[in-house]
């Protein structure tokens, strides 16, 4: 089965691990802290698929927080750690242009805003993220940890809750600049509580490029395929949820693909700790 890295793009995580269209309460805070992992990869989607130079490895340490401004607005704060590794030349005996070595530094850095719009049986709430150019490149490695732009993210995000059951959608564009093109995302999932201290969420999303960017990236950031133009995907997965009590818990989740361009074949799995304020 073909399985897509995720890792790239980091409003995935922020949807995937945050509580989507509900905002929280005034001065209630929400901190969770999570580790990706992805094996080396070597094969990457496009048309057709190619392969990088090396086997590259894609790791990260995020710190994700949210906190009640008012009663309908929320701040939001993302601060990725990756750890990224080129390591063997894939084809034996071919003369490589980029070297062997590891990373580890910062990635995109992500600030946003969501406010409340409407609420009744359905809740309805408004975002906007800004991504910030805080990724490093080392063109000797090839290896880069986040895109070379600032991103702007407006999004819309709806959902509705009952007592053990749960159902959520986004959708919204990544405006980015400096060449790159920009994105539409789509996004929903379905939650249910099987037994008090667990949730079982499905989700489902989507990143489609405009291809309205024409950026030249060097030649040793194409040859690892780490944040080059025009990646998109379309996955699904299963996120798992275990409260501990009122304030600790635990998560964990899997992404597999249906589809996508100028990213890695390899799943992404995610594990973290969450506490709320």
């Amino acid at each position: 089965m073909k399985k897509l890295l995720l890792l790239p793009f980091f409003l995935f995580t922020i949807t995937l691990f945050s509580q989507g269209a509900w905002t929280k309460s005034k001065n209630e805070a929400y901190l969770q802290l999570s580790y990706f992992n992805i094996g080396g990869y070597t094969n990457i989607y496009g048309s057709p698929d190619y392969s990088t130079e090396r086997e590259i490895t894609d790791n990260t340490l995020q710190l994700f927080g949210e906190y009640g401004l008012s009663e309908k607005t929320t701040l939001l704060l993302s601060l990725p750690i990756k750890m990224i590794k080129s390591g063997d030349v894939v084809l034996e005996g071919a003369t490589p242009i980029t070297a062997e070595g590891s990373k580890s530094t910062l990635g995109n850095l992500v600030f946003g805003i969501k406010h409340q719009l409407y609420k009744k049986k359905w809740v309805l709430s408004g975002q906007f993220n800004i991504e910030a150019n805080t990724g490093g490149f080392y063109p000797e490695l090839g290896l880069r940890s986040g895109y070379d732009t600032w991103t702007l993210s407006p999004k819309l995000n709806v959902g509705r809750g009952f007592e053990n059951f749960f159902v959520q959608g986004t959708t919204g564009v990544d405006i980015r600049f400096n060449g790159y093109s920009s994105n539409f995302l789509f996004g929903g999932e379905v939650g249910a509580k099987p037994f008090k201290p667990l949730w079982l969420i499905a989700y489902f999303d989507l990143s489609s490029s405009f291809k309205n960017g024409d950026i030249q990236l060097p030649a040793s950031n194409l040859a690892t395929g780490l944040y080059v133009n025009d990646q998109e995907y379309t996955a699904y997965g299963l996120k798992v949820i275990f409260e501990i009590n009122q304030k600790f818990g635990v998560l964990a989740n899997y992404t597999s693909a249906l589809s996508g361009n100028n990213v890695p074949k390899s799943a992404v799995y995610g594990a973290g700790l969450y506490y709320k304020l």
